[in-house]
């Protein structure tokens, strides 16, 4: 069982340059769920995907470093959703029109291994969220979102006070939900600013929504299973944040979609 929450907690990361097949896998009884997607640069390439001929000095400083293409998350989507597993060439035919020709491009992809068997829970500010499994399971917290989200809660609508409606979520919501539930057959807790703190701005009502799984022990998963998959030749399957070099284009692309999003 620790082997199998091992996977499904972890986020992966996963990148191709051009040319290069990118390859994403997820364990036994789980499915890939995608997280964000970019394609193409925003590094030189003498820091990522190098290209393979050879450019003088003048050549290389012409290199477009602000390209970027808006399908790469619905591409992955349509590839990579709710799969195992999933493989393809990556080239800029695959994403439209391509906005900088001549340039290298590459993709980079992060996601999570969503169990195939999970449950979702709602609570709205200041209610108790209850979590339960039966007997001999213990709770497994997948995701957790404290704040607003854009698309709302159906259990929790929206008033409208005269604020504007932002996305807003608590940085902290999943390891609280661990720390508070990992483990256990049950767990209660409240979805309020005391517990998560205060995401959003003055006013903005908040719900906490949990998506959790519920697991035998000891193992879920056949031995062989229980670790990560192992990197291809062209690619790389790590968790967020363990090379320096995926922790920065990371940090690069957070910050570039959180401006873009903005109005």
């Amino acid at each position: 069982f620790a082997g199998y929450i091992s996977q499904v907690l972890k986020n992966y990361t996963d990148h191709a340059c051009d040319g290069e097949y990118v390859s994403l896998r997820c364990p036994h009884r789980t499915t890939i769920s995608i997280q964000s997607s970019f394609y193409g640069r925003i590094v030189p390439s003498h820091q990522l995907c190098p290209s393979r001929y050879p450019h003088s000095y003048a050549t290389l400083i012409k290199e477009d470093v602000a390209c970027s293409v808006g399908t790469s998350l619905q591409k992955m989507l349509d590839e990579c959703q709710d799969r195992r597993s999933c493989q393809f060439l990556v080239n800029s035919r695959l994403f439209g029109m391509d906005p900088c020709p001549g340039t290298g491009k590459y993709l980079l992809v992060w996601y999570k291994c969503r169990p195939n068997e999970y449950k979702s829970k709602v609570a709205c500010e200041d209610d108790k969220l209850r979590l339960s499994c039966k007997k001999s399971t213990v709770i497994a917290i997948y995701s957790a979102i404290f704040g607003r989200t854009q698309g709302g809660s159906l259990e929790c609508p929206y008033q409208n006070l005269g604020m504007p409606m932002i996305e807003c979520q608590s940085a902290t919501a999943l390891q609280l939900m661990i720390k508070r539930c990992h483990g256990k057959r049950s767990c209660s807790i409240y979805a309020s600013t005391y517990e998560f703190g205060d995401p959003c701005y003055p006013g903005i009502q908040k719900h906490l929504n949990v998506i959790y799984t519920c697991g035998n022990t000891p193992l879920l998963l056949p031995v062989d299973e229980t670790r990560p998959p192992a990197p291809s030749s062209s690619s790389s399957m790590e968790p967020v944040g363990v090379g320096t070099e995926m922790a920065l284009l990371s940090n690069i692309l957070a910050a570039y979609a959180f401006i873009t999003g903005m109005p």
